[in-house]
């Protein structure tokens, strides 16, 4: 099987020009794609730290760069869950507010052309087979987790 024609290279493409494009019109707004996923997951209520890095893929060291990045550019603000003090919350200042809007407004402009260019029944054949490839991926990560664990058992 060649490179190209592999699920794996097709994803990566796709995701690669999907940034490229996002980031672009990011700039207009002064802002990246990252921090404008960043906002459209901030839940009015405020949302745990630790649950927007799974959401991007990212480390704890990397995020807490961004949170600190996006808190001096006034887009949220932090504050310790009233319960659970060590639960930092991330809230949207009124300017993150506004700039969330201009994420929301790129993404569903992108996903109407989407729309106009495939049709819904290929759309769920999309959907279905991303599903797929996502159980597949969450399948493997567990079973190299459980091998990486196995080893570690077996050396000691």
């Amino acid at each position: 099987m060649k490179l190209k024609e592999t699920v794996d290279f097709h994803l990566k493409a796709t995701w690669h020009s999907l940034t490229k494009m996002y980031n672009q019109a990011a700039l207009k707004y002064e802002t990246s794609q990252t921090i404008g996923y960043v906002l459209i997951n901030v839940d009015k209520e405020g949302t745990p730290a630790t649950k927007i890095a799974p959401l991007l893929g990212m480390e704890s060291t990397s995020l807490s760069r961004l949170l600190k990045s996006m808190e001096k550019k006034g887009l949220i603000y932090r504050e310790a869950d009233e319960v659970d003090k060590r639960i930092v919350r991330i809230f949207l200042t009124d300017y993150g507010v506004a700039k969330r809007k201009l994420a929301k407004k790129t993404i569903i402009s992108f996903n109407e052309k989407v729309l106009k260019k495939v049709k819904k029944s290929d759309l769920k054949v999309f959907y279905k087979v991303i599903d797929a490839i996502n159980e597949i991926a969450s399948d493997e990560k567990q079973n190299e987790a459980d091998e990486i664990k196995i080893s570690k058992e077996n050396k000691e």
